[in-house]
């Protein structure tokens, strides 16, 4: 087996997922640094298609928004969520709307932005090491053809997952199946995104729901989604993912095209943002994933923005992905859905109809005010979540084993 130097860049991304392509794709856009990102070779180790969905802030603003706009595979202006009791709930969150991207799609796009920047490089090739070295760290890798190359960076950056979860005094586990599927007639709506269907039957613990993303007025991704301690096997999935479909939504025929399914940790682990004195994580494994909600392209988008300040302004330390006082909610939140003490269906459907659509999207996304999020919680079961405030400091953390991760489509 031969052994070589690839030479030498200002950044090295580890993993072409969501992170480590959207933090490579802001560093060479707005010139920050030279980049190398480092992706699986094709096979069993690159992930299935996965899809990401997050809400824009009106085009034309000439942010991400529009940069991004040919990975876009939908778009839907009105959100919808449907409360235990079958009654709907649309909101209009204008200018905002909710999107889906297509890890095909974003993955092309980053790809071809690479190849046209001066600093940009891919790599395709297997990381086995990440290591601090004088004046910065090193990439030791494993290309398809069994050579192993050496890449040495100012900074690396690794979304890889983690193999085991840092201690947490609650988790949850965000896990997921979902179906493209086209109906014999027209079913759906293309202007409405259903975020939360409670008419589904709830488990013991946690909660559940149905998530429906129109693409054409005969085609959908039709989801099962739980918030609660375990997996379910596929065949349960499967099963509930008929019941919704047949018994709830009525579709009547249908056929389905591919399937996705994923897990991801809801927890209120404090995730170590750096590996090393110039290594640090990105992505899941940085703590992007907000962890009362799973959605996380958003915040990796601001994060990488962030990141590429960071590093314009020769910043030796990196921010983190979501603020203190929004992962102290996040906790409090987590804490009442384990224990019980709050009816999951009910608190959503609550802040949806209590909550003005835009900021209700702003707390989704960490981004409302103190006085903001003060006015939201008195909307809440405020009795349960005041006892849980009070709790939650003194609990203690705990380990717990990583779970087999997916990409939420959020």
């Amino acid at each position: 087996m031969s052994q070589g130097s690839v030479g030498t860049s200002d950044v090295v991304v580890v993993g072409g997922g969501a992170a480590g392509l959207s933090l490579a794709h802001r560093l060479v856009e707005d010139g920050v640094a030279t980049v190398t990102v480092v992706e699986p070779p094709d096979g069993p180790a690159r992930p299935a298609e996965r899809t990401w969905c997050y809400w824009d802030h009106g085009a034309g603003g000439g942010g991400d928004d529009d940069e991004l706009e040919e990975a876009v595979t939908a778009t839907w202006p009105l959100l919808r969520v449907h409360g235990p009791d079958g009654s709907p709930l649309t909101v209009d969150p204008a200018p905002s709307r909710y999107r889906m991207v297509r890890s095909t799609a974003f993955e092309r796009l980053v790809h071809a932005r690479l190849a046209r920047a001066p600093g940009g490089r891919l790599l395709r090739a297997t990381a086995d090491s990440v290591r601090d070295v004088p004046g910065g760290a090193e990439v030791r890798c494993t290309a398809a053809d069994g050579r192993t190359l050496t890449l040495r960076s100012r900074y690396v950056f690794d979304s890889r997952p983690l193999r085991a979860l840092p201690p947490a005094r609650t988790r949850l586990l965000q896990h997921f199946r979902g179906w493209f599927m086209r109906t014999r007639t027209d079913r759906f709506d293309p202007a409405v995104a259903d975020l939360m269907d409670f008419r589904v039957p709830q488990p013991r613990h946690g909660l559940a729901f149905g998530y429906v993303l129109p693409l054409a007025p005969d085609r959908a991704l039709v989801e099962y989604t739980e918030f609660s301690r375990t997996p379910l096997s596929t065949a349960a999935y499967e099963s509930a993912l008929g019941h919704y479909a047949r018994e709830v939504l009525r579709l009547g025929e249908f056929t389905v095209g591919t399937a996705e399914q994923g897990v991801i940790p809801m927890t209120d682990a404090r995730f170590p943002r750096r590996a090393g004195a110039a290594v640090f994580r990105i992505g899941t494994a940085g703590g992007a994933t907000r962890p009362a909600t799973g959605y996380t392209f958003a915040a990796v988008q601001r994060h990488s923005r962030a990141i590429a300040a960071a590093l314009r302004d020769g910043r030796g330390s990196m921010p983190a992905p979501h603020g203190r006082r929004a992962l102290a909610m996040d906790a409090v939140l987590l804490r009442a859905l384990d224990t019980g003490r709050i009816d999951g269906p009910a608190f959503f459907t609550g802040l949806f109809r209590r909550t003005p659509p835009q900021r209700l999207l702003r707390f989704l996304d960490g981004a409302t005010s103190v006085r903001e999020e003060w006015g939201i919680g008195l909307r809440t079961p405020v009795g349960p979540m005041l006892r849980t405030a009070l709790e939650v400091p003194f609990l203690p953390r705990r380990p717990h084993p990583a779970p087999g991760t997916g990409d939420r489509p959020r």
